[in-house]
């Protein structure tokens, strides 16, 4: 599979909303630490896992829009959405084994 694609406000309702596969959006900014730690985690589980769910990432600096629309207060943030509806929210930067722990009933 792919590394995780970039949405923005005008590919957000065709990428995430209307998705047939469950799909994790990454809330993320450039100056984010945790942000970039948990970055090529998340590479790495599209990679082995890019069939089962989908993975986007969203800068909350160029699209605040949609970040305030779903209450992004603290970043990274992992909104995992089913049939366009946010189904698990994870906050903060974990490592691998924890996040695929918290994604077990999507993969």
């Amino acid at each position: 599979m792919s590394a995780p694609q970039h949405v923005t406000t005008s590919t957000f309702d065709e990428m995430v909303l209307k998705s047939t596969t469950p799909v994790l959006v990454d809330f993320w900014a450039e100056w984010c630490g945790p942000c970039r730690a948990v970055a090529p985690i998340l590479d790495e589980i599209s990679q082995e896992h890019g069939d089962k769910i989908k993975i986007v990432k969203l800068n909350t600096d160029e699209e605040s829009a949609i970040a305030i629309k779903y209450g992004i207060t603290s970043i990274p943030t992992l909104n995992v959405f089913v049939n366009g509806e946010v189904v698990k929210s994870i906050i903060g930067a974990k490592p691998k084994p924890a996040l695929l722990k918290e994604l077990e009933s999507f993969i």
